[in-house]
């Protein structure tokens, strides 16, 4: 027997008093059977999460420009990431609303499968090998990115930026470190899944009432208490709870990206309410004051600069031809305006009166000073597309000054902040898009 193996047998001998004794947990659910049940979920849930995460990360066109990456070290880990299409017009709008609804939704039964498998997070001795080993630090790091995306996500819809290092960095890199976790995880545990489900009979489980609900079957990985107390809830009543506080959860945050009579639901969502009178009532990231932005006066010009350059009154803008578009706004924290009617100038026309060709990119600046988005760039497909405008109108009326008076960038499938407001230059620079 090596000095390993003596000093493992050691350990597991004397075990350090409460979580790390096996006597201490008891309850009767616990066991491969329902930790795969809830794995069921969490399987397709997490990975449509990290799918639809990098397709929001994509939608900045961070590889365009320094100015759209809001993680400039990601070097392997983004540089691949393709060019962000602009049709469908509702793709972001329906992307970023499943990522934060799907987040939230899954936030009950992560929280379950923690406590199903706590008996596994005090397991004593730490690691029996090598083997092991690694599964234990995969597991510790799936916990734990569980936990800070969840959190660090929840806080991120909310506003709520109590910590000091930047969101978009870390929310980005913690995903990567737990999706490989999570990967790793799955590949030790998916034949350990699949022959649970196997084991029990679901239709059976949820018809057994808690007088009647004993543990499992002693499993290798001991989850099973070896002193089961008495079921105070059965399965069927654990799992029933999981799914209502998910639907609880769902129902209280998904009127926020559907819009309408539904925003009022939104009881969750920071973004639930209306702004604005009239026409201009639907939901904006940052108001004129927050932004810094006064009343705009007849001395606003847009500044035009391409292989030519020119300066636009917002009544010599009003005078070029004027196009009509009906498109949606869609935030990061997962909020949409709602599918609203702009009318302006193409972005490819005010292209074209600067001699820009075709495959140039637009870098947009605003009024805006500090707040990390006063300014973008647009790809050159994103300019060519025939409903991306400069908007000078919505809904019929003026844009009001919440909105971007005197003229905002409104392009189909672009991120909220992307869709710049309060417009004071536009620069085509060829070669970038």
């Amino acid at each position: 027997m090596s000095v390993l193996d003596r000093w493992v047998n050691r350990a597991a001998e004397h075990p350090p008093p409460g979580p790390f004794r096996a006597g201490f947990w008891r309850s009767p659910l616990r066991g491969p059977w329902f930790t795969a049940m809830l794995s069921v979920a969490l399987l397709p849930g997490i990975t449509l999460m990290f799918l639809t995460g990098l397709a929001s990360y994509a939608a900045y066109n961070p590889n365009l420009a320094p100015g759209n990456d809001t993680t400039p070290d990601k070097g392997l880990l983004g540089s691949w990431l393709p060019g962000w299409p602009t049709g469908p017009s509702w793709l972001y709008w329906v992307n970023q609303g499943v990522h934060v609804t799907l987040g939230l939704v899954l936030i009950p039964v992560v929280l379950a499968k923690l406590w199903s498998v706590l008996p596994k997070l005090f397991e004593w001795p730490p690691a029996r090998s090598v083997t092991q080993l690694v599964e234990r630090t995969s597991l510790l790091l799936l916990v734990g990115g569980a936990v800070f995306e969840l959190v660090t996500g929840v806080m991120n819809i909310q506003y709520y930026y109590a910590w000091p290092f930047g969101f978009y960095q870390a929310h980005y890199y913690g995903a990567w470190v737990f999706i490989a976790a999570f990967v790793v995880h799955v590949s030790f545990r998916l034949r350990t899944m699949v022959s649970a489900l196997r084991g029990r009979s679901l239709r059976v489980e949820l018809r057994t009432p808690a007088s009647q609900t004993t543990a499992e079957e002693p499993d290798p990985d001991h989850l099973v208490s070896s002193d089961p107390a008495p079921a105070t809830i059965s399965r069927r009543g654990a799992l029933g709870m999981v799914a209502a506080g998910s639907l609880t959860l769902f129902a209280l945050s998904v009127g926020q990206t559907i819009g309408g009579a539904t925003r009022s639901t939104a009881l969750l969502a920071p973004r639930g309410q209306n702004i604005g009178p009239g026409p201009t009532d639907f939901q904006v990231n940052k108001t004129a004051a927050e932004a810094g932005i006064g009343p705009a006066d007849a001395s606003w010009r847009l500044d035009l600069k391409g292989a030519a350059s020119t300066s636009l009154s917002r009544a010599q803008l009003l005078a070029l031809p004027q196009h009509t578009a009906r498109l949606p706004i869609a935030c990061v924290e997962g909020w949409s305006t709602g599918v609203q009617t702009w009318t302006g100038v193409r972005l490819a026309d005010l292209a074209a009166m600067v001699g820009a060709t075709p495959d140039t990119s637009l870098f947009v600046e605003s009024l805006q000073r500090g707040g990390g988005f006063g300014s973008a760039t647009l790809s050159a497909g994103q300019v060519q597309s025939s409903d991306a405008l400069l908007a000078l109108r919505v809904n019929g009326a003026d844009l009001s000054i919440d909105h971007g008076f005197p003229a905002r960038v409104i392009v189909p499938a672009l991120p909220g902040v992307h869709n710049t407001k309060w417009v004071t230059r536009m620069t085509f620079q060829p070669g970038q898009g």
